[in-house]
């Protein structure tokens, strides 16, 4: 019995995914981090682009913005859950050559918070 209670609940925690492991409501404020340059919808004029039909557009593709790097623009990333999270944890380590100047997201449930927030906004 206790096997069975057992492997549903990891049946459970797995079916919910990467993308709800976290807190949007944490990720809101971690996401603090990112609104200086960064805009959820529209095309504000900030630093960098908008963030707006993110998940599934290739880096350096947004047709409002125009000043993507080289390296952004040739890198052939693609922003799912798993590239955004290699990206956000280190930028210049993951495209070398990026303009982007923010030292990443250490603290792993910063990013799990932060990913739920986007996920939740953003798809």
């Amino acid at each position: 019995m206790k096997k069975t209670v057992f492997a549903l609940a990891v049946i459970a925690v797995a079916a919910t995914g990467p993308a709800f492991a976290g807190d949007a409501a944490k990720g809101k404020k971690v996401f603090n981090k990112c609104k200086a340059c960064h805009v959820l919808e529209g095309n504000k004029k900030k630093p960098g682009p908008s963030l707006e039909g993110l998940f599934g557009r290739t880096a350096g593709t947004h047709e409002s913005y125009t000043k993507y790097s080289k390296a952004m623009k040739n890198s052939g990333v693609v922003w799912e859950d798993e590239t955004l999270r290699a990206y956000l944890a280190a930028p210049k380590k993951y495209i070398k050559g990026t303009k982007m100047a923010f030292a990443g997201i250490k603290k792993e449930a910063d990013m799990e918070n932060l990913m739920a927030f986007l996920s939740e906004t953003l798809k």
